[in-house]
């Protein structure tokens, strides 16, 4: 497997990205891992990097981007951060990403069973987590309304959707360079559902 280089990045359309992340989970999914020198890959990419994607998921220890979407070193952006909120942080890095190193594709990846929803949920405040629990919560008044007989896994399940579909709107509503950037066709900017039970990743592709 070859270590992306500037040729190469530049040769990926948004679309073929967000193609190379599927079929990595499908063989992730299948136990087809590529098999990859990655003491090669570290001395390719020593002297920079051109990954094609930037995933923005949770802190949780089962969701590692690299892992679940069968990448080696060099390929993508990993952020992480529990619930895979967005703050102005994570905002500077998915620009710096896009912008700056010619990623192709953001995807905000939420996983089933994830504990700063149920906090969330659970109205958990402890320390700084408030931090990250408010920002989930802004779809939860919403969600009781609509559901108001949902069960509490159910409603963690809307959540979770609900929480992935805002962090794709923060992106595109709070930098006007990513937006820019996804309106010209530049970047793709998508949501996604890891399933910890399956491994399976679930796209949302709304915006295309």
């Amino acid at each position: 497997m070859k270590t992306l280089n500037k040729e190469m990045q530049d040769k990926i359309t948004p679309a073929m990205g967000l193609k190379l992340l599927k079929d990595g989970n499908e063989r992730f999914i299948n136990n087809l891992k590529i098999n990859r020198n990655l003491l090669q890959q570290m001395n390719d990419t020593s002297d920079g990097q051109h990954p094609f994607a930037v995933i923005i998921s949770c802190m949780d220890s089962r969701t590692s981007a690299e892992l679940v979407f069968d990448q080696g070193l060099g390929d993508i952006f990993s952020i992480r951060i529990a619930g895979n909120v967005i703050n102005e942080d994570i905002l500077g890095s998915a620009e710096f990403g896009c912008k700056v190193i010619g990623a192709k594709v953001i995807v905000v990846l939420g996983h089933t069973s994830c504990g700063a929803i149920k906090g969330a949920i659970a109205n958990v405040d402890l320390g700084h987590l408030h931090f990250i629990t408010h920002k989930i919560q802004r779809c939860i008044p919403l969600l009781k309304k609509q559901l108001p007989s949902v069960s509490d896994d159910d409603l963690c399940s809307h959540v979770t959707k609900a929480n992935i579909a805002l962090g794709v709107q923060d992106l595109k509503s709070r930098s006007s360079i990513l937006e820019n950037m996804s309106y010209k066709g530049e970047i793709l900017i998508v949501g996604a559902e890891y399933n910890v039970s399956t491994g399976a990743v679930e796209f949302f592709e709304t915006e295309a």
